[in-house]
């Protein structure tokens, strides 16, 4: 276990930030891979296939799923999306970080099958300014913005699932809590003794 990556899973209400913090911590360390997730929905104009999302059909995501080859899955109206369980395991054999930016329902599904991963929950400093970033984007109806702020609620709900709750209040403040619980993770006997007990005995 010493050797073995660790699997980073954040997630957040929309408007709490999470994307920008994952953003911004892949920027202070470059070294962590970030999981791409399999959709059967087409491409969009400029996506790439491997670079954006696994771009599957129907059948090849049903297969896969009987063969239990994703960490979690969905289905979002008409579409599947899922997390490939292969490339994710082979990035955390190697030593790797990986990083998955995912709803609370699928974070919970992950945690199920990977409990040793570390389960972060972004949220902001109150629902307030949740409110007032989603409506700074401007792109929402009177009744989305309602939606979304009820399910930021019903997520908030479920932050006790979590092993961390990071406040983002200042994106580089968020940023650097989020590096220090990664830090102070690499370092819990349990990662660190095998190879110490070894040189002792």
């Amino acid at each position: 276990m010493e050797n073995r990556g660790l699997l980073i899973v954040i997630s957040g209400p929309s408007g709490a930030g999470k994307g920008t913090i994952c953003k911004a911590l892949l920027k202070k360390d470059p070294s962590i891979h970030v999981s791409v997730s399999a959709t059967t929905r087409p491409p969009r104009i400029g996506e790439v296939d491997g670079e954006n999302y696994y771009f599957l059909t129907m059948e090849e995501f049903k297969e896969r799923l009987e063969n239990e080859q994703f960490l979690e899955y969905a289905k979002v109206y008409d579409n599947y999306y899922g997390t490939p369980k292969e490339n994710v395991m082979e990035q955390l054999q190697k030593g790797k970080d990986v990083l998955l930016e995912i709803d609370t329902e699928g974070a919970l599904k992950v945690k199920e099958k990977f409990p040793e991963g570390v389960f972060i929950f972004i949220l902001p400093p109150k629902i307030e300014d949740l409110k007032s970033r989603i409506v700074g984007r401007g792109t929402e109806t009177e009744e989305d913005m309602e939606k979304r702020l009820n399910s930021a609620k019903e997520e908030i709900q479920k932050i006790h699932e979590y092993h961390y709750g990071v406040i983002n209040d200042d994106v580089d403040r968020a940023t650097g809590d989020v590096q220090s619980i990664l830090s102070a993770e690499k370092l819990k006997t349990e990662r660190i003794y095998p190879q110490w007990t070894e040189k002792y005995t």
